[in-house]
């Protein structure tokens, strides 16, 4: 016997006790199964089924069934795994987990944070802006009516030409009336007429035929019937019965016509006073007097442009040179003075100096005149000061070159 510290009782003797042969072999019969016997039964039988031919089909529905059962396990496990997490979240009556008092939800007002909104700028430089504008921008259309401009401090008339896409004549076209042709006759306030395209404007008269009107300026006389801004209805009017009621302003689009010549005529010494109907400083019979070389000096000690340059074809044939009221005027070469006084066409005080050889020069705008008729002069002699006479809106020297009957470019000239 084993003894126990413990309880002091007695344990018991595993190598002591020896079981009975007959006990042992009946507790092993009870629990060991019939291996053979099973394993000949199993045997037998599917020897039989061997003779019979149907272990291919056995087999296969073995596996069919086996399939099968497989299924039905595993659709019995996950219904068992949905009903049990369904069930831990109920209330119970008996306690446990399915009896946790149900938790009442508080409510609330929520609402998901929105992402910001993008600004102007995010919207401008990632795609079309969809911004409310109580402005809408009308895409550009050709404009055929006549608009109205007004004259404001510092304009002339190639700057309001170029502002409006238009040549500098058709400003003189348009404007006859009030501008006389003469660029030099631009005067702020004065409210101008701007034609929608290059051409002249035409007051119709009385009696006038347009097909007359047309050959006058050069075009056909269906354009100017067809041109919109003239509001004919071509399904009543034709150029043979066309009739306007006198006084009636016609665009002739692409229309050109002569400007006036608002310049002195050439002055010859012989004859000065062929300038007689240009002003009272026209000159008498002269005597023969010096001759310059053909080479020319500036008239003037700067030699900048301000105001209008050589552009005959807007009637302004010579250049504007800027200084300021009382300046010297200088001659250009040697030569005798065939004008010297006050001009009636916008010149102001105005000196013309002929210099021989088919050359002359003009001096327009003077404050001041300092020659007198049929008086020689050598070039650099003061001939004047410069002033802002006549029609000038400041103070400069409009200066012409001519040779023979022709108004030269002066730059071509000027050293």
């Amino acid at each position: 016997m084993a003894y126990d510290p413990l309880n002091d009782s007695e344990l018991f003797d595993e190598e002591a006790y020896t079981p009975e042969p007959a006990q042992t072999r009946a507790v092993a019969e009870q629990e060991t199964p019939d291996d053979e016997s099973s394993a000949g039964l199993f045997e037998q039988f599917w020897t039989q089924i061997a003779h019979a031919g149907l272990v291919e089909p056995v087999l296969r529905s073995g596996t069919l069934l086996l399939s099968l059962v497989l299924v039905i396990i595993v659709v019995w496990a996950l219904r068992s795994v949905n009903l049990s997490a369904v069930m831990g979240g109920l209330p119970n009556e008996g306690g446990g987990l399915l009896s946790a008092p149900q938790m009442t939800p508080t409510p609330q007002s929520y609402i998901a944070a929105l992402p910001p909104m993008p600004s102007p700028e995010q919207i401008n430089s990632t795609g079309i802006g969809r911004q409310a504008k109580i402005h809408t921008t009308i895409p550009t259309r050709a404009r055929s009516k006549i608009i109205q401009y007004t004259v404001e401090f510092g304009d002339s008339v190639f700057g309001i030409a170029e502002q409006f896409g238009l040549k500098p004549e058709t400003i003189l076209w348009a404007n006859t009336a009030t501008l006389q042709d003469n660029p030099h006759q631009l005067q702020e306030g004065q409210i101008l007429n701007i034609m929608p395209v290059d051409g002249t404007y035409h007051k119709w008269g009385e009696g006038e035929q347009l097909t007359k009107v047309a050959e006058f300026y050069g075009v056909d006389a269906n354009e100017i019937l067809q041109w919109p801004g003239n509001n004919f209805d071509l399904t009543q009017t034709a150029v043979e019965n066309f009739s306007a009621e006198a006084g009636t302003m016609l665009i002739i689009p692409g229309g050109t016509r002569a400007l006036i010549d608002y310049g002195p005529p050439r002055i010859p010494r012989d004859n000065p006073a062929v300038a007689r109907t240009y002003g009272p400083g026209h000159c008498g019979t002269l005597a023969d007097g010096i001759i310059g070389d053909g080479v020319f000096a500036w008239p003037t000690a700067g030699h900048w442009l301000s105001g209008y340059d050589y552009n005959p074809a807007a009637n302004h044939s010579g250049i504007d040179i800027g200084g300021k009221t009382g300046d010297t005027i200088s001659a250009i070469d040697d030569g005798v003075v065939v004008y010297a006084g006050w001009s009636y066409s916008g010149y102001g005080n105005l000196v013309v100096i002929d210099h021989g050889n088919d050359w002359q020069s003009l001096y327009a705008h003077l404050d001041g005149y300092y020659v007198n008729c049929g008086e020689s002069v050598y070039q650099g002699a003061t001939v004047g000061a410069m002033g802002s006479t006549g029609a000038s809106s400041g103070p400069h020297l409009h200066f012409e070159i001519l040779y023979g009957s022709a108004r030269v470019n002066p730059w071509n000239f000027l050293p």
